[in-house]
């Protein structure tokens, strides 16, 4: 069998389509069941659906229809009772897989005592990834969900909205292949919400495979390229959403403003092709939806230069997120001889550990003072002379009455050099202590 054979196989994919499957669900079931192993729930029932490569899938549905449950048996935090689903063409038990994903509750999870900063660099932690790397990709999220000004505040003193800001943050922070975003908008307003959705079109534009759970028809509806509805832990609809909103009992004409003469000429000629059985229904001017003119209104506000405690607008897209390093340099303007050149070079640094400015073949000169630890090029004679002179010295013991004092090369020392040595020192440990009694009180 062949290779676009067996992918047509699968449900959801046209004879034309030759993308691979990224999530496989074979008629996949949940049963939750009470504590005499009595079936109390079945929240999943037979359902089948395909999540392609670069593809924008929706889950729709009401509260309680299977959507989260559905999204706990891809990422394998539940097993199913019956069916079978798979991730990557692989189980999603699977540990491998897990760092492809990257997953956004339906709550937010967080931890309260964190800063934006802390819990981005915690998840980063737990992907393996370099300080560098973090350190980097920090602050492109926080600049692209709009949280720079406010990175070193308690999450706790978040509002739910810029909550979910940050949880949109930490689930791209491993640049994932695979996107799953459980109700992204709940608690945004009309700005996070337009900013997620374009977020949500940017990144499929990019290559990456996402599935929107939402109840909110609305925001599915703007972004995504294939869609189910789930009722009762079933399917009760499926495909584009062209396929699924298309009316077909009704034909929309729009034109620039019409007089009444003209419009009633227009619906004359309906009645007398059609007999006199179709009319025009409705003639209404124009407008605006209602998140067009709230978006208008701040950006107004924001070319006022208002000022707002809340999260800010947010800017591009993350460039880690481009799909890999050569995009990513090309998002930057750097050319791909140019990554080439420094992707051989980072080679030859690590293989190598070639010192700069060194050539490999070159040995470096010795110097007397250089220990066999020493880095090149340091100068340890001038590392043992602040070492030496931080050395506290030794405070000489008064000599006892009728003796002389001397030094070790056997020197008489004049008590009053020693008088005054001594009273120095206790003025010194008096300015210390003074000093220490301003620190304390500061």
């Amino acid at each position: 069998m062949s290779e676009q054979t067996a992918v047509t196989t699968e449900p959801g994919l046209t004879a034309t389509d030759d993308r691979r499957a990224v999530v496989s669900c074979q008629n996949l079931s949940k049963v939750f069941k009470d504590f005499w192993l009595r079936d109390r729930a079945r929240a999943v029932d037979g359902v089948d659906f395909v999540v392609k490569e670069r593809e924008v899938f929706g889950l729709l549905g009401p509260n309680g229809s299977g959507k989260s449950t559905t999204i706990k048996l891809i990422l394998g935090l539940l097993k199913p009772t019956g069916g079978r689903v798979g991730v990557f063409g692989k189980s999603p038990s699977d540990v491998q897989i897990k760092k492809r994903i990257g997953y956004l509750p339906e709550e937010s999870y967080l931890y309260p005592f964190l800063n934006a900063r802390e819990t981005l660099d915690y998840y980063g932690k737990l992907f393996g990834l370099d300080a560098k790397t973090r350190e980097k990709r920090i602050d492109e999220l926080l600049e692209m969900v709009g949280l720079t000004h406010a990175q070193f505040r308690p999450v706790r003193e978040y509002s739910k909205g810029m909550q979910r800001r940050i949880g949109i943050a930490q689930a791209l922070i491993n640049d994932p292949d695979l996107l799953i975003l459980d109700e992204p908008t709940t608690g945004l307003d009309p700005i996070g919400t337009r900013q997620v959705k374009d977020l949500i079109l940017d990144l499929g534009r990019r290559g990456k495979s996402i599935i929107l759970s939402s109840h909110l028809l609305g925001d599915v509806e703007d972004v995504v390229d294939r869609m189910v509805i789930l009722y009762g832990g079933k399917i009760r609809g499926e495909g584009t959403c062209e396929e699924l909103l298309a009316s077909h009992d009704r034909t929309t004409i729009e034109t620039d403003e019409l007089d009444e003469a003209t419009i009633a000429e227009i619906d004359e000629v309906i009645r007398r092709r059609t007999g006199g059985n179709k009319s025009i229904r409705k003639v209404a001017a124009s407008r605006q939806k209602l998140e067009e003119l709230f978006l208008g209104i701040v950006e107004q506000a924001r070319a006022e230069r208002t000022s707002t405690s809340g999260a800010t607008e947010g800017g591009t897209t993350a460039a880690f997120l481009s799909g890999g390093a050569a995009a990513a340099a090309a998002a930057a303007g750097e050319s791909g001889e140019a990554v080439i050149d420094r992707l051989l070079g980072d080679a030859d640094d690590g293989a190598g550990k070639a010192t700069p400015g060194v050539s490999a073949e070159q040995p470096v000169a010795d110097t007397p003072d250089r220990s066999p630890d020493a880095a090149p090029g340091a100068d340890t004679s001038v590392i043992d002379g602040l070492i030496e002179s931080d050395e506290p010295e030794p405070t000489p013991e008064p000599p006892r009455s009728g003796e002389s004092s001397t030094d070790e090369g056997g020197a008489d020392v004049d008590q009053g050099v020693i008088g005054d040595l001594l009273g120095g020192s206790d003025a010194g440990d008096d300015n210390d202590n003074d000093a220490d009694g301003r620190g304390n009180a500061r």
